[in-house]
Order: C-alpha cells, then sequence, then structure tokens
C-alpha cells in the first residue's frame, strides 16, 4: 500500500520536479497541456455534453453570417441590370382631363413576334386581366341559388409565349399554343389555386370550365410560375379568343424573358420595337429583388444572430457548472499537488487550460458544421455559397475566448483550495 502511494505521488509531483529547475513557481507549457488534456479524458461523456453548447453557439453564428452574405449576393445579382433575365413592358399612363390615368398606347397585334426578333430575347407573351363584372366562372353549368357562392378565380388572356416567359411549369397536362390562338378555341389553363377551387382534379376526362356561361375545355393546371405567381389562383385562356367572346382589351403587360447579360440592351431595344415612332409610349422594366424581402431577410438574419449569441451564452454557462462540478469532484487531487509543490497560479492555469481546449473543440466543430450547413442550404437552393475566410479562424477563436472566460470562476476557487481544507474534509 505504502509502496503505490509513493508511485502516485512520484507521478503527480513528476510535471513540478521537471520544472523546478526552470522555475518553481509554474508549470511549463508542455505540463500543463498534459495536465488539461489529462483532466478531459478522464471525463469523454462530460466534455462531449459540455461541447455541445459552444458547438451550437458557434454554428449558429458561422450559418447566420455565412447565409447573410450569401443571400446579400444573390439579391446583388438580381438588382444587377445586367443579371436581369425577365422584363416586363407596359403602355405609358398619362392624366386625362377628368384627372384619371390612361394608357397613351397600346399593344401591336404582333407585339410577340417583335419582342421574339431581338438577339437575346428568349420568349415573350402578353399577358391581359379580363374585365367581366358579375359574370360567373364555374365548373358546374347550372347556377344553384342555394349553395353558397365563392369567389370565382379571376380570369386573364395571354398570347401563347407567356408562359415560357413567366417561367410557369405544367402539373398536369398542357398549355395553349399558337393553333389554339389562330382558331379561336375555348381552352383554359388553370392556376393550382384555381384547379382546386373549381374542384378540378383529372384532366383525362376533359372537364370544363364555364366563363359567363361559356364553356371552355381544361387542357393543362399549373404547378408554379417564377413570375406572377398570382396566376396561379387563375384562369388563362387564349388572347384571340377572349377578344372574340369576351371583348377583352389589347393588353396589360408585355413578359419578356431574356439571356443573361442581355438585359440592358433589352431594356432599351424593346420600346423601340414596339412603337418605332413614340418609344416613349411604352415603359420597360427589369422583374428584380425587392427591398421589402431584402428587409425581412435582414431581420431574419438578426433574429438567428441573437439565437446564435445565447445559444453561445448558454454553452458557456454550460462549461461554467460544469468545471465548478470537477472542481468539488477533483478538491482532492488539487489538494495534493499544492501539497507537493503547485502554487495557485498553476492551478488556475491548469483548469483555464482545461475549459480553453473545450472552447477550441467547440469552436472548430461548430465552424465545420455551420460551413456544411451553408454549402447544403445553397446548393438545395441554387445559390453560390459565399463565407469570408476569415471566418474559420475567427469562429474558433472566439470559442476558445468563450472556453477561457467561463473557466475564470471555476478556476479562481480551485486556486483558493488549500491543503490542509482537503485534509480535514477526509479527502
Amino acid at each position: 500500500m505504502a509502496g503505490r502511494l509513493r508511485a502516485a505521488l512520484g507521478t503527480l509531483s513528476a510535471p513540478f520536479r521537471r520544472s523546478a529547475s526552470r522555475d518553481p513557481d509554474r508549470f511549463t507549457s508542455q505540463d500543463l497541456f498534459f495536465e488539461a488534456v489529462r483532466g478531459l479524458d478522464g471525463h469523454p461523456g462530460r466534455l462531449i455534453l459540455t461541447t455541445i453548447g459552444t458547438v451550437l453557439g458557434i454554428g449558429s453564428l458561422v450559418v447566420t453570417y455565412g447565409l447573410a452574405q450569401t443571400t446579400n449576393a444573390e439579391l446583388r445579382k438580381q438588382l444587377d441590370p445586367s443579371q436581369a433575365t425577365h422584363f416586363v413592358v407596359a403602355p405609358a399612363t398619362a392624366r386625362d382631363s377628368s384627372g384619371e390615368s390612361r394608357s397613351v398606347a397600346t399593344f401591336p397585334a404582333d407585339a410577340e413576334s417583335r419582342a421574339l426578333r431581338l438577339s437575346g430575347v428568349t420568349a415573350a407573351g402578353v399577358l391581359t386581366e379580363v374585365p367581366l363584372g358579375d359574370a360567373p366562372v364555374t365548373a358546374v353549368p347550372v347556377n344553384d341559388p342555394s349553395v353558397a357562392q365563392k369567389l370565382a378565380p379571376v380570369v386573364f388572356s395571354a398570347t401563347p409565349g407567356l408562359f415560357d416567359a413567366i417561367g410557369a411549369t405544367v402539373e398536369s397536362g398542357r398549355t395553349f399554343d399558337d393553333g389554339h390562338d389562330l382558331r379561336h378555341d375555348r381552352v383554359a389553363v388553370l392556376g393550382k389555386a384555381a384547379a382546386t377551387s373549381l374542384g378540378i382534379g383529372r384532366l383525362d376526362r376533359q372537364p370544363t370550365v364555364f366563363i359567363d356561361s361559356r364553356p371552355y375545355t381544361v387542357i393543362g393546371v399549373l404547378d408554379q410560375t417564377d413570375q406572377r405567381t398570382d396566376l396561379l389562383d387563375s384562369v388563362i385562356i387564349p388572347a384571340s379568343t377572349a377578344r372574340e367572346d369576351l371583348q377583352a382589351p389589347a393588353g396589360d403587360e408585355l413578359h419578356v424573358g431574356v439571356a443573361r447579360g442581355s438585359g440592358p440592351l433589352i431594356e432599351r431595344q424593346i420600346p423601340i420595337a414596339l412603337s418605332p415612332n413614340s418609344p416613349k409610349d411604352f415603359d420597360s422594366q427589369a422583374a428584380r429583388g425587392s427591398e421589402r424581402a431584402a428587409q425581412a431577410q435582414a431581420d431574419a438574419n438578426l433574429a438567428f444572430l441573437l439565437l446564435g449569441v445565447i445559444s453561445l451564452l448558454a454553452g458557456a454557462l454550460g462549461i461554467i457548472n460544469v468545471t465548478i462540478l470537477s472542481v468539488k469532484e477533483r478538491s482532492g487531487e488539487i489538494g495534493l499537488r499544492r501539497a507537493i509543490g503547485a502554487t495557485s497560479r498553476d492551478i488556475r492555469s491548469q483548469f483555464m487550460v482545461e475549459t480553453g481546449v473545450i472552447g477550441v473543440i467547440g469552436g472548430l466543430a461548430g465552424t465545420a458544421i455551420g460551413v456544411a450547413t451553408i454549402v447544403v442550404i445553397s446548393a438545395t437552393q441554387g445559390w453560390t455559397p459565399v463565407v469570408d475566410g476569415w471566418v474559420a479562424v475567427a469562429a474558433p477563436v472566439l470559442g476558445t475566448v468563450i472556453g477561457v472566460i467561463a473557466g475564470t470562476y471555476p478556476a479562481h476557487r480551485a486556486a483558493r483550495i488549500e491543503p490542509a481544507d482537503t485534509l480535514r474534509g477526509g479527502v
């Protein structure tokens, strides 16, 4: 028994004997690191649980900052005219004698083909809202007065190229083409919300929608659109049919899809193509990201940043609590080290190095997880991930600083333990 005790004392006192010839009042850096790692290695489960808080905090900060940079880069692309891929052209307006705004021009009948002749234009189509007044839009030919009336979907007329111009995708069926438009066919394409509202689910039975008691065969249902998402709650019919049946106006908007990089040139050319003698009769504007969306994104980034800070503070509190518990459990060891020559500064340094190591591990793991999360989210959204290189250095350093600061109070308590106190306590 006495032999084992001497061996244990020899092991514990070895670092102090090695450093005695150089500086009897402190560990060397090598001794500090060795003892800190040894103290952490004794409770791996506790080490993992203590590190989780730092990992979550650092990871949240990295993800918030990285996604803010990534979304801002995407927003700048949308705001850059050279990167615009969609333009909306509308007749210019002026106030008449009564003070009302009226269009000063109308689209020519071949507006779509004129736009397509321009180099860089990939798709074009005219969209018009059809005024129906009180005319019903239903999926049944008979009006039942006992049934509660639902809000009818809005009816639009369009030229065939509109669907490509707004980036529409079809859920089922197809969109109408030039043949339908030339023949004035009574066909309709529904947005998915309008199809649900009208109770139309399958197209193999050739369902019909009635607009002002006129039947229109439904040939397609839209799943989504890149522009004009309100069309998903609408009924769309060919422009020629709308003019013949419902006296629809000539056109409200010309939607133009352009190749990336051609935006500024198309924006100048298309009014001239529509009205060579009076190009100011038409206004052309790129569809760009809205400032309200940018502000909403900034608010969301701030909320996530605060969440990351809170997680980091929670991680720091976890380190403090676990380290205090470790100090209590190891008070006998601390008293024995003090008895064989360790100073208060040695004990304080050892525990601060331990919490610093926890901070380093949490910072590195949180940074890696945060960067991986940014890459995954960007890949799913089709974005280009943007993360400053200094984040990979600053985040682990921040984790280390948090760990060291969190370990200051427990280390101070450990340094105040006296050998006599541990002996009186029966340790």
